[in-house]
């Protein structure tokens, strides 16, 4: 069986990362371009423990090979998460929510992390003659992390990093030209529905603005599901047609900033832009008067990235929605 047997809709990833491992020319550096839950992740998993089990000179059985690369917790793998910064320590996605660290803007790589990188592959391996060091979203590295990790790239030494990022516009060109492409491509409807089935989400395909959101990305799809589950369903009812009244607008606006945390308000506002562009192509006349809102949702977006206060910017976003 092939261990890539998990990645489904991505022929070209396989065919591109098999090669490499069974002609024994694995690149330095490898970027897995294309956009977030078509399965870069799942590809890298099977990447790594592929290099580890053919490489290996460990006795491990291979089912316990597979655990402790799945769970992350190999000793010559390092996997690195985006991450808060609270109080001085670092916090990825997970751990924040789990210590109900307050989140007012996304998750980076940060300086101390590609430092630590560093110092990884500064030790020889221990269980295979190479490590393995994987980025998520190596795109939200600002300048000097990104500068700092380029020089590793340059002496890697007995190692394979490999980083996950939308495309190759969205790192530094010289990272870049150090990595080996694979791309990753949108799944088709048929592949979205055997991943979201084979992943217990089949109930997803009973929902197409769910789908449409999704753009082809199973794991987006579950991501918008599980969102759109924290969510009150009065407060999506309210919100699915524009306010009639200056008193709806103030109203809806306190209750998002109330019953809302602000990274899902973002989400909340790809909800209602495609509620909206849904309405206006089942009714073509509404075309016309549907751009002004998404254009005002969207400046509502620019303004909460910038963290303006939430309630504020939801006030103003919806009177100038009032009907």
């Amino acid at each position: 069986m092939s261990p890539f047997t998990p990645l489904i809709g991505q022929p070209q990833a396989v065919e591109l990362l098999t090669q490499a491992v069974a002609k024994q020319r694995l690149a330095p550096a490898y970027l897995f371009a294309g956009s977030a839950g078509v399965g870069r992740s799942v590809a890298a998993l099977c990447f790594v423990e592929w290099i580890f089990s053919q490489t290996s000179t460990s006795t491990l059985n291979p089912d316990i090979l597979h655990t402790r690369i799945h769970q992350r917790n190999h000793p010559d793998l390092l996997w690195v998460e985006p991450t808060y910064l609270h109080q001085g320590k670092l916090f990825s996605a997970s751990e924040a929510s789990a210590a109900g660290v307050k989140r007012k803007s996304p998750p980076l790589i940060r300086l101390e992390q590609v430092r630590e990188i560093a110092r990884f592959l500064s030790r020889s391996p221990l269980a295979a003659p190479r490590s393995v060091v994987v980025i998520e979203q190596a795109e939200t590295m600002a300048e000097s992390p990104a500068n700092a990790l380029l020089k590793t790239l340059e002496e890697p030494g007995q190692a394979t990093l490999i980083l996950l990022a939308p495309g190759v516009e969205s790192l530094l060109s010289t990272l870049v030209s150090r990595c080996q492409r694979v791309p990753f491509y949108r799944l088709t409807t048929e592949a979205m529905a055997q991943v979201l089935q084979q992943s217990g989400y089949g109930e997803i395909l009973q929902h197409p603005q769910v789908l449409q959101l999704a753009q082809g990305s199973p794991g987006a799809a579950i991501a918008h599901w599980q969102q759109l589950q924290e969510i009150s369903p009065d407060l999506l009812q309210a919100i699915a047609q524009r306010p009639c009244s200056y008193r709806d607008a103030l109203s809806l606006a306190r209750q998002i900033d109330q019953t809302v945390e602000p990274e899902a308000q973002l989400w909340l506002i790809d909800y209602l832009q495609q509620s909206y562009w849904q309405q206006s192509l089942e009714h073509q006349n509404l075309f016309p008067a549907i751009l002004p809102p998404l254009q005002q949702l969207e400046k509502a977006r620019e303004y909460l990235r910038y963290n303006v206060q939430p309630r504020l910017v939801w006030e103003v976003t919806l009177m100038a929605m009032v009907t």
